[in-house]
């Protein structure tokens, strides 16, 4: 990149379906060397499995509905946030999505590192 590239202009049609885990349909928006960004929707009353970023540090916003997320030893740190929360999940930290409410939940995804952004895994430490 350099001072003279233009800026990016990502509609939500331009986004591609990205990253899967189930539960979680994840859409990039943005992929370059060392940022992902996108959205993440969960549907209503949906658990997702259990991922980790690898060696990204990812920036969770809630646009709308509920996220409660689920990480630490045995997944028994909990967190209920909504819409206008922020999350910062560590690099490497196991976790679990779930929507506990009954419309779907969207979320603003803004990672930094380099690797894979998503791995997913049997379960929590």
């Amino acid at each position: 990149m350099a001072a003279a590239d233009p800026v990016v202009h990502v509609r939500p049609g331009d986004r591609t379906e990205a990253d899967p885990t189930p539960g979680i349909v994840r859409e990039q928006a943005i992929g370059v060397e060392g940022l992902w960004a996108g959205v993440a929707h969960t549907a209503a009353s949906a658990t997702s499995a259990w991922p980790h970023h690898g060696n990204y540090e990812t920036a969770i916003y809630v646009a709308s509905g509920r996220l409660r997320m689920e990480s630490g030893v045995g997944g028994r740190d909990v967190i209920e946030a909504v819409a206008g929360d922020f999350l910062h999940v560590p690099a490497g930290a196991i976790h679990r999505e779930s929507n506990p409410d009954d419309d779907e939940s969207q979320l603003v995804v803004v990672r930094a590192g380099h690797g894979p952004p998503t791995i997913n895994v049997e379960g929590p430490a």
